[in-house]
């Protein structure tokens, strides 16, 4: 039904924004009739003697003070220049107050579009927005239109919820044009100036292209305006994960609640069961071992020795503080630390290192890095550019240069396990969880030939808690390297444990971390922004709290599979109890 009403609809001439209504069109300025002059000669009249009056009376008062003549002596010049200047800044008050009052009192109409055929006649399509209520989560695309003129109702019911959705006849004119492919769907953000309404118009025409409905797709609750230009393009509505909170993990003598989001049972749990051990235990030390973002472009020469040059003169201490200069001046708090260098044939690799601040900081090291391409172009005009990126950074991918040498921030974190707390609280021995870490996560993962993938499951915590605090969910692939280590310390009564990761690529500012929730859970930590006592604390800190709950999770799981309890758990806590036989499909 809905795919032949679409096909008989007639095709929508091609919207384009309608030319802008000048303020000045519609209504005359109180300024425009005051002087017989024209506006803007009166202006540039007063603007001259106003300058030129400043500057005589200065200057006459300089010469005042250098021959000890008192100020309040002026001659006949100096009275008509302080008349003169009363009189440009009396003009010059007025003028702009008169504007300014004026724009606050009457306001140019928003942006809105015309048809091709009747732009002479500027019809407006996009008027101001005259919905009464909000735009609803999902809209029901098989509703037949209602008639000409009246709103069209479509109600989905939402998280057990009646949410109404109420689209104008202006609305339901693009929607046709967005369908019939006349109004590309990216530009309804920049047309509307409503990114809530371009994204519920979006989802509509997008449900009636595809025949498929959105209705468990919500669409209310999310700023829209926060995420225009830097976290999402063409949004139609957001996914909800459910966050957890693990915890209080007790680090380095602080105590933080780790929230996490993820959809796996029994992900939380465990890890708050693991932050219980160490608490108990007098909690864990972590260790910032390095803190430097990486970028690594890669050029071309004719010849391998011309390539090879360039790896000299980079790698030549004596040059290293010239190519700072040049690198630093992008950024407050980009300062390159130092400078790698990899030759292929013709083609070098350069990976640069850099601190960032509280900023994760890939876009401040790419500036960095192009601000010194640009100034080797100087002494190496024959060298080519390839890319910024030449995968030598190596940026959300598994890579050895990341395991070896890290990348943002490189972190060590250990803990001591009380005999009695393996015990009581951990349901194992320290033998058993020493015998399984060195047969599971150091020999099992070498004999699968895994790369910085010596632990039980870091990624899972290192995910929810990215997702969580609105990191890059991709660059879980590098920051999940891990090593687990587990000893008998104490005459073999306690359980050492530590997890070293050389490559947390985590932030407090920019990207997803001002979004309003990813904010609160970063508030929750106490590094909500960037440190205002020492640049780039807070996200330290947050990496710390990364390889703490991380640590957590490894001594959990580990001990669930020492003592036999990862099935049984997983039973109870990540399996649904429905009998999916008796559902009708």
């Amino acid at each position: 039904m809905e795919a032949t009403r679409l096909s008989e609809t007639k095709p929508v001439q091609a919207l384009k924004p309608a030319k802008a209504v000048s303020f000045d069109e519609d209504h005359t300025k109180a300024s425009d009739d005051a002087l017989p002059l024209p506006l803007h000669l009166t202006n540039a009249v007063f603007f001259t003697l106003f300058f030129s009056v400043v500057y005589f009376l200065l200057s006459s008062w300089r010469e005042k003070i250098r021959t000890s003549t008192p100020l309040h002596v002026v001659n006949l010049s100096e009275i008509v220049a302080i008349l003169a200047f009363f009189a440009s800044c009396i003009y010059l008050m007025a003028f702009f107050g008169i504007d300014f009052v004026q724009s606050l009192v009457f306001r140019p109409s928003p942006d809105v579009w015309i048809s091709e055929d009747e732009e002479e006649n500027e019809v407006l399509l996009c008027k101001e927005d005259a919905r009464k209520v909000p735009c609803g989560q999902a809209l029901d695309c098989s509703l037949p239109p209602l008639a000409p003129q009246a709103p069209i109702v479509t109600a989905q019911k939402v998280f057990e919820e009646k949410a109404v959705t109420v689209l104008t006849e202006e609305d339901e004119e693009i929607i046709k044009s967005v369908v019939a492919g006349t109004t590309p769907s990216y530009s309804l953000e920049t047309k509307l100036g409503d990114c809530k309404r371009a994204a519920a118009i979006r989802r509509e025409a997008l449900q009636r292209l595809t025949g498929k409905s959105l209705s468990g797709l919500p669409l209310e609750g999310l700023d829209y305006e926060s995420i225009l230009g830097q976290c999402c393009e063409m949004p139609i509505g957001y996914v909800q994960i459910p966050v957890g909170i693990a915890g209080p993990l007790l680090l380095n003598g602080r105590e933080f609640s780790v929230p996490m989001a993820t959809t796996e049972g029994c992900l939380v749990a465990s890890t708050n069961r693991g932050c219980k051990a160490i608490h108990l235990s007098g909690g864990a030390t972590c260790v910032l071992l390095k803190d430097g973002m990486t970028r690594a472009p890669v050029v071309r020469f004719g010849t391998a020795r011309r390539a090879a040059d360039l790896k000299f003169y980079l790698e030549d201490p004596n040059n290293f503080e010239t190519l700072s200069v040049v690198f630093n001046r992008s950024s407050r708090f980009g300062r390159l630390q130092g400078l790698k260098c990899a030759i292929a044939g013709k083609n070098l690799y350069m990976r640069f290192t850099c601190s960032t601040g509280d900023a994760m900081g890939m876009n401040m090291v790419s500036k960095g890095v192009q601000n010194v391409l640009d100034f080797l172009q100087t002494d190496f005009p024959d060298m080519d550019v390839l890319g910024i990126s030449g995968n030598f950074c190596s940026d959300k991918k598994p890579a050895a240069v990341n395991w070896i040498e890290g990348r943002g921030k490189s972190v060590v974190c250990e803990a001591i396990i009380k005999a009695d707390v393996v015990t009581k609280v951990l349901k194992t021995s320290v033998a058993s969880l020493v015998e399984l870490n060195m047969l599971k996560n150091l020999t099992g993962s070498a004999m699968a030939g895994v790369l910085g993938g010596f632990n039980a499951h870091a990624s899972n915590i290192v995910s929810a808690v990215y997702i969580a605090t609105g990191q890059d969910p991709a660059q879980n692939v590098e920051s999940s390297h891990c090593i687990t280590m587990m000893e008998a310390v104490n005459d073999g009564k306690d359980l050492h444990v530590s997890v070293t990761m050389p490559s947390i690529e985590v932030g407090t500012v920019g990207g997803g971390t001002q979004l309003a929730s990813q904010s609160a859970c970063l508030n929750l930590l106490g590094v909500k922004g960037a440190s205002k006592e020492v640049p780039g604390a807070n996200s330290r800190t947050l990496a710390t709290i990364v390889a703490g709950a991380v640590l957590a999770g490894e001594l959990s799981l580990m001990s669930a599979l020492a003592a036999g309890q990862l099935v049984k758990s997983h039973m109870k806590y990540n399996r649904s109890n429905k009998d999916v036989s008796k559902v009708s499909s």
